[in-house]
């Protein structure tokens, strides 16, 4: 007997916040970067690991947002990582963790994401607000 299951893999566009996220994280300079990185470091430690294991997205979702990020960052890893070594990888790790929480933020408890998204918040990012986040 033959069943037709349909595609194989879902299609997923970026919604627009994650994509100006992510657009926005390609333009920050080396230092930045390596701050960004350090900071979200100490915030893994406590808290960060946590808060990105709890991050659930379809793997299409997850591919998506991985190539968006590797797309942008990938013209500039001979940049970032003559900056420092291994800065592209981290970068890359960083920003695809936030831009993940940034697509689930709606379903995503408020704690794990400020602590995400706090070190892109921090240098100066333009991060969505949580939907529990009252307006300022």
């Amino acid at each position: 007997m033959r069943c037709f299951l349909g595609p194989l893999y879902e299609t997923f566009v970026l919604d627009s916040a994650t994509a100006q996220f992510i657009e926005a994280v390609g333009k920050l300079p080396p230092d930045t970067l390596v701050a960004v990185f350090d900071h979200a470091l100490r915030l893994h430690r406590s808290g960060g690991r946590e808060a990105s294991r709890a991050l659930r997205l379809s793997a299409s979702e997850f591919s998506e947002i991985d190539h968006a990020v590797r797309s942008t960052l990938l013209p500039r890893a001979d940049q970032l990582d003559a900056f420092r070594t291994g800065l592209h990888s981290d970068a890359k790790t960083v920003c695809c963790i936030a831009a993940r929480a940034i697509r689930t933020r709606a379903k995503c408890a408020e704690a794990h994401y400020r602590v995400l998204t706090e070190p892109f918040a921090a240098a100066g990012v333009e991060t969505p607000a949580h939907p529990a986040t009252p307006p300022s």
